[in-house]
């Protein structure tokens, strides 16, 4: 059936908002942990190490599962394969509910780390179908900006939730909002060719402006594993495990940190573990819509995305002076500034995957990167856990989390070469060195 003509149509724009809203979900049901932290160790008698390995065991299987996910989205398409994940998610989620102590914590942790390593690889590759070249960083930083709502929302509806129900009920009430998404996701979600609301101008204009056409076919020229070969490919992986690293603090032990270092009550906590995020926020929506203007404006897509990358990168690094001034509210400034760098690379971070990856390959690149990366969130909560068992001060932990930002920003201004598609066959591994 063709497609209608007349004013073109803004189809995609709705399918942003759900993957958006996808991502909250996803973060608000990873991040109740956190935020229920201090009352599951005082109820299961958990110290830092323990509530460390907990906190690091969503990660075992986020990581773990982050290329067969993408692989199954590219393969099955993005409408089953998010919906699925997030149901998966949802319920693993409201099952926390039901756990009696460290073990049954971490078996919950893992499954939920299941669910959602789906969500980033197939929203890469529904944007890389969904929107043009010129707007991709601007949704990139749309969806991932679910992320900050989600962490920032969470920690005072989850404290608010626990102090007036127990520490049970706000695993549940995340769950349901989850599975409510499922139903709306389904029902509204098709390829631009097969959506009934998208007209012939939208989709000539969506498909215009892609170098790379994305879904036209199922044809994946390389496996995945093929993918490792390239320079750009590693240089993501890399420079993903540095930003992961330090921003799996804020998602995990930020809430203990100004509980225990600086003294606040839960309550007061709950508010200010907002201001970070919400900073984090503004400034990835600010830098997804000054790339691509950049971007529109001539410079070209290895600049624009540099820029973002490394900048963010160094901006991040003052996550290891905050430990070290006096004050609490400067340290929440400097918190708030590093959590904003962190977030002016991200949207780069998931542009890259539909800048690079071959044909119908993005989900999987996606994947792959997001596999990698995520090493650093096992790695982060136990190291900081350790460190902070040791040394009784968060300090040292913060110290590390921004030499590790130095390290990204490093990775990326040196390692990741010229941002185009790989063209198998003709690209050789060495083909993107220039800068």
């Amino acid at each position: 059936m063709g497609k209608r003509t007349g004013k073109r149509t803004r189809v995609r724009w709705n399918i942003a908002i759900l993957m958006w809203a996808a991502i909250a979900i996803n973060y608000l049901d990873r991040t109740v942990l956190s935020a229920t932290t201090p009352a599951l160790m005082e109820e299961f008698g958990l110290d830092a190490a323990q509530m460390g390995i907990i906190m690091s065991a969503f990660f075992w299987s986020y990581a773990l599962f982050q290329i067969p996910a993408g692989w199954l989205a590219d393969k099955v398409g993005q409408r089953f394969s998010l919906a699925f994940c997030v149901a998966w998610w949802s319920i693993a989620t409201a099952l926390t509910a039901l756990s009696q102590g460290l073990k049954s914590l971490l078996i919950f942790r893992v499954l939920l780390g299941i669910g959602e390593a789906g969500a980033y690889p197939s929203n890469a590759g529904v944007t890389a179908k969904w929107f043009p070249d010129k707007e991709r960083t601007r949704v990139s930083a749309i969806f991932d900006s679910g992320s900050k709502v989600g962490t920032a929302l969470a920690m005072p509806l989850v404290v608010w939730l626990m102090t007036m129900f127990g520490w049970k009920v706000p695993f549940i009430v995340s769950g349901l909002l989850g599975l409510i998404w499922v139903v709306i996701w389904w029902a509204y979600y098709r390829d631009p060719e097969k959506h009934m609301y998208v007209n012939q101008d939208e989709l000539t204009y969506i498909r215009d402006g892609q170098v790379k056409k994305e879904g036209l076919n199922q044809t994946q020229p390389m496996k995945w594993y093929e993918l490792l070969k390239y320079r750009n490919i590693q240089a993501m992986c890399v420079g993903f495990f540095m930003l992961n690293y330090a921003i799996y603090f804020f998602i995990t032990w930020f809430p203990a940190y100004l509980v225990q270092e600086r003294g606040f009550e839960l309550m007061k906590m709950g508010w200010v573990s907002m201001i970070p995020p919400l900073v984090g926020l503004v400034a990835e929506l600010i830098a997804g819509w000054f790339s691509d203007h950049l971007y529109s404006k001539g410079y070209s897509l290895t600049f624009v995305r540099k820029l973002s990358l490394v900048g963010g990168m160094l901006l991040a690094t003052m996550i290891a002076f905050a430990g070290l001034v006096d004050s609490a509210v400067l340290s929440i400034a400097l918190l708030s500034v590093s959590y904003a760098g962190l977030t002016t690379a991200a949207c780069a971070i998931w542009s890259l995957p539909g800048d690079v990856a071959p044909p119908n390959m993005t989900s999987i690149a996606g994947g792959l990167q997001n596999c990698v990366s995520n090493i650093g969130g096992i790695l982060g909560p136990i190291v900081t856990g350790f460190i902070i068992t040791s040394t009784h001060s968060f300090i040292p932990a913060l110290l590390v989390s921004g030499a590790v930002t130095l390290a990204g920003a490093l990775t990326y201004l040196f390692w990741l070469g010229k941002v185009e598609p790989i063209i198998p066959g003709v690209d050789s591994p060495s083909s993107q060195l220039s800068l």
